[in-house]
């Protein structure tokens, strides 16, 4: 996944249109060190859609307005997503995170209640 797929899987998980993005991402006032000016909305969908490549410089802006640490948009974990839990996937990238505290007699008792959702879900079916 690339940083540009990163940003529009982000948007559509906080309901966030490419419009309202640009928009937020613009009145942050970002500097292009090529030009010391802001990008232009239409350069901004630009690099939505990959038809141009996000300039690191706004990559703090790009976090600001996700509302996200700047690595995240480097972090790849969002895979744990799925159709069904979509709109859920950044409670489950948390619980993922949080899996590490987790003393390993309890991993496998989270496990087993897993795996019990599973068989319900696929005898619905």
């Amino acid at each position: 996944m690339t940083v540009k797929d990163k940003i529009n899987y982000l948007l559509q998980e906080q309901n966030m249109s490419k419009r309202e993005f640009a928009r937020k991402l613009l009145a942050a006032d970002p500097k292009l060190l090529s030009t010391g000016k802001p990008p232009s909305e239409s350069t901004i969908y630009g690099y939505l859609n990959g038809g141009r490549e996000i300039k690191i410089e706004l990559i703090p802006y790009i976090a600001d307005v996700l509302n996200i640490k700047e690595q995240e948009l480097f972090e790849f974990d969002i895979e744990y997503a799925t159709n069904y839990n979509y709109q859920l996937s950044k409670e489950v990238r948390e619980i993922v995170s949080l899996l590490q505290y987790v003393p390993s007699s309890k991993i496998k008792e989270l496990k087993d209640k897993l795996l019990k959702y599973k068989i319900l879900d696929s005898e619905q079916l």
